[in-house]
Parts: C-alpha cells; sequence; structure tokens
C-alpha cells in the first residue's frame, strides 16, 4: 500500500503533505530530524493518512493536497479536529 499522510508540526501552524509506502517508519524519520526540509519543524503529529493500492494514485492525491484547492480541502475536511489540536 502507498499512503499519503498530512503531518501537523506542534511548534508552528504548519502542515506537511508527503507519500511513502511505510507509513510508520516514516513518521519516525520525520520526528527523528532525518528529513531534510521538515527538520527544524520538529516535532510532528499525524492529523491524517490515506491510503491507496498504487504509487501513481498516491502520488496524484498528494500533489491534489499540495494545491489550494487541496489545502482548502484539508482545513474544510479536518476543521473540527484542527479547532481541538487549538484548545
Amino acid at each position: 500500500m502507498w499512503y499519503v499522510y498530512i503531518l501537523k508540526s506542534k511548534k508552528y501552524k504548519w502542515f506537511y503533505v508527503g507519500i511513502t509506502n511505510d507509513l510508520q517508519n516514516r513518521f519516525k524519520m520525520h520526528n527523528s530530524g532525518k528529513v531534510e526540509s521538515t527538520k527544524k519543524l520538529k516535532p510532528f503529529i499525524l492529523i491524517y493518512y490515506e491510503a491507496h493500492h498504487n504509487r501513481y494514485d498516491a502520488a496524484k492525491r498528494e500533489k491534489f493536497l499540495k494545491t489550494g484547492w487541496g489545502k482548502d480541502w484539508i482545513k474544510r475536511t479536518l476543521a473540527n479536529y484542527l479547532k481541538e489540536l487549538k484548545s
């Protein structure tokens, strides 16, 4: 399986969207600072993921979630959860 995942920095109002075939290991890599693009923003919480049967479909979804429409979708879909994190 391939996973599209969304991380939220605990320190900053910042989201990271990524793709992997080993979600548990990739999450550990982000939080241990082994991912160059996110090491200054750690620690993270995993706020969303979805599974796909092939990499092509997961990559298309990741690309969408990184667009303006995708970011709006994230905010709308996870609105209640994101409110809980603020309180």
